[in-house]
C-alpha cells in the first residue's frame, strides 16, 4: 500500500479546500478508510471515516456539517471536501487505510498512513 494525499495548502477563514488520497500500489476497494489530522503540538485525531462501499460514514463533531468524505473505488482515492474553514482547522491531515471493510476512530487501529498534506487556515 502507497498512499498519496494531496490539496492541502493555505486558506483564507470561510475557504474551501479538497483533499485527495490515491492508492498507487493496490486497490482499496475493499477497505474502510479515513482522515486524520494532528496540529503541532497534539495528538492525531479522528476526522472522518468511510467504509468500503461508502454507506457508512463518521465524522468529528468539531467538522460535521462542514466536511464531507467520499471515495472512487475504481480510482482507488479517497477525498476530504472542507468547507467553510476556520483557524482550528489547521493541522496535518493524513489519510489511513483500514485493515477491514470499515473504519475505527482510533489512530492505533490504522497500519497504512499518507505522509500528511499541511492544512493551514488563516483568519
Amino acid at each position: 500500500v502507497q498512499l498519496q494525499a494531496s490539496g492541502g495548502g493555505p486558506v483564507q477563514a470561510g475557504g474551501s479546500l479538497r483533499l485527495s488520497c490515491a492508492n498507487s500500489r493496490r486497490t482499496i476497494s475493499n477497505n474502510g478508510m479515513a482522515w486524520f489530522r494532528q496540529a503541532p503540538g497534539k495528538e492525531r485525531e479522528f476526522v472522518a471515516g468511510i467504509s468500503y462501499r461508502g454507506d457508512t460514514i463518521k465524522y468529528a463533531d468539531a467538522v460535521k456539517g462542514r466536511f464531507t468524505i467520499s471515495r472512487d473505488n475504481a480510482k482507488s482515492t479517497v477525498y476530504l471536501q472542507m468547507n467553510a474553514l476556520e483557524p482550528e482547522d489547521t493541522a496535518a491531515y493524513f489519510c489511513a487505510v483500514s485493515l477491514s471493510s470499515y473504519f475505527s476512530t482510533d489512530s492505533k487501529n490504522y497500519r497504512y498512513w499518507g505522509q500528511g498534506t499541511q492544512v493551514t487556515v488563516s483568519s
